[in-house]
């Protein structure tokens, strides 16, 4: 399984911090953003990692991580996704390197307090189809949600006025090599971006998807008050624990 981390974007949320550099750059407490997801990866076995950047100074990543030796990487792969043309384009242009692999997906502004070590296992044994990770919140209405029936997901709704649950899909999921076909044949939403919503609805249509429901606590950083709660989150208790 190789891992991708999504790391594109313009981050205008974030602005005027964003201005002069890309958002995963920012520091979530003593640490750049970036590090968090790539430590998820490979702290669930992944170490064949592609980052997806974009913005005026994609150019740091390279001159941040290098080949990635300070998370005990022999090598990171780079690419650049022009402007903002949605999570699922920007996955898609990593098709030529992963083409015939499954691949495990982690939005560069995610950060986990624990590990996705049983998610990833549990995926490599289900050997077919995706699997997304869920997570209860209290505002539901900002995020993807899962409707369920029984142990299946049966849709998932993109921020949704009225709820069907308080689980919001989280930005970790992993897919079979179908998915590059399935980006290939997507059509932009109203936004005119290709929706990664799409992709796991195309999954749930064909039966093939699975879910788990992540221990420990979740947040982005990609609003000042998510950012600021990250840092906070981080301070009191740490990120990435494997145990």
């Amino acid at each position: 399984m190789k891992g991708v981390i999504l790391a594109g974007g313009l981050g205008t949320r974030l602005f005027p911090l964003t201005k002069i550099t890309n958002k995963h750059l920012l520091p979530v407490y003593d640490q750049p953003m970036i590090y968090y997801p790539i430590r998820t990866l490979v702290n669930a076995g992944i170490d064949d990692i592609m980052i997806v950047t974009g913005g005026r100074k994609s150019g740091d990543f390279l001159s941040l991580l290098g080949n990635g030796k300070d998370f005990g990487l022999k090598h990171l792969n780079y690419t650049y996704q022009e402007g903002e043309g949605g999570i699922a384009e920007a996955l898609g242009l990593c098709a030529h390197w992963a083409q015939g692999d499954s691949v495990a997906v982690v939005l560069g502004d995610n950060l986990i307090e624990r590990n996705i070590i049983d998610p990833v296992a549990a995926f490599r044994e289900q050997g077919q189809g995706a699997k997304i990770l869920l997570k209860e919140v209290h505002d539901p209405q900002r995020f993807g949600v899962a409707r369920l029936e029984g142990d299946k997901v049966i849709e998932i709704i993109e921020k949704p006025k009225v709820p069907p649950s308080n689980l919001a899909v989280i930005g970790i999921y992993m897919y079979d090599d179908r998915v590059w076909n399935i980006i290939e044949d997507l059509e932009p939403s109203d936004r005119g971006e290709l929706e990664i919503t799409d992709v796991n609805n195309w999954y749930i249509k064909d039966g093939t998807m699975t879910y788990g429901v992540l221990d420990g606590w979740w947040t982005d950083a990609g609003t000042f008050e998510s950012l600021f709660s990250a840092s906070k989150l981080v301070a009191e208790g740490g990120a990435n624990h494997v145990d």
